[in-house]
């Protein structure tokens, strides 16, 4: 096996010819592509995905090394999953670091001081292009202005502050499935392992992975 330099590993962008591309669905958030696209040796094949506007999620974490969490129903897996506060980048030309600010408040009724970047993900590559940045957010202070009018599964929300490592104990248990809520616990603990985190990135770092724009047509 040859012996690669030590800073090959790392995703890098790519884009094969497509020769078609149709929107076959339309939904409210987000649609369906169907793309055919040349492979290696010339021939084609056929790749449907879901085109999404990405989102943000927020791992708050408060002076007691508890995280914000809230459990809600999930119609797709037939679930109720706990979740850390995230939402949709849905609104024209708004920052990811705002829109978490505001995912926050309305979720949680919760404001924070202090933010990083905890990690970047894909969802699902293989069927989505939908890409997630994780904040970590400490400094937390109840939210000033009203609490937000909750509304169809946001309605039924519970609240709750769980130990992050009683978190992390449940992921890999298989307690808890949700991709925001694993990725971010996983990565908080791996963090500290890993020199502090003093090494999680600033709020404003760039996102190159980040879709283009809340347009799904």
């Amino acid at each position: 096996m040859t012996e690669q330099p030590r800073d090959f590993l790392a995703d890098t962008p790519a884009e094969w010819p497509v020769t078609s591309s149709q929107t076959p669905f339309t939904g409210n958030k987000t649609s369906v592509r169907a793309d055919e696209v040349v492979m290696p040796g010339g021939r084609t094949a056929r790749r449907d995905y879901q085109v999404h506007p990405g989102s943000v999620a927020v791992l708050a974490l408060d002076e007691r090394d508890r995280v914000a969490v809230i459990e809600q129903y999930r119609h797709p897996v037939r679930h109720r999953l706990w979740e850390i506060p995230a939402g949709l980048l849905d609104v024209p030309g708004e920052p990811p670091l705002d829109a978490a600010r505001r995912e926050l408040y309305e979720e949680a009724h919760i404001k924070a001081d202090d933010w990083q970047v905890l990690v970047d993900v894909y969802t699902s590559p293989g069927g989505s292009d939908e890409a997630v940045r994780v904040y970590l957010a400490r400094g937390l202070a109840e939210a000033e202005q009203e609490r937000f009018a909750a509304e169809e599964e946001e309605a039924e929300m519970r609240h709750a502050w769980v130990p992050l490592a009683e978190l992390t104990r449940g992921v890999l248990a298989g307690r808890l499935h949700n991709t925001c809520l694993a990725v971010g616990v996983l990565a908080l603990t791996a963090a500290r392992a890993e020199g502090g985190l003093g090494t999680l990135r600033p709020a404003d770092a760039p996102w190159e992975a980040r879709p283009f724009g809340p347009d799904v047509s």
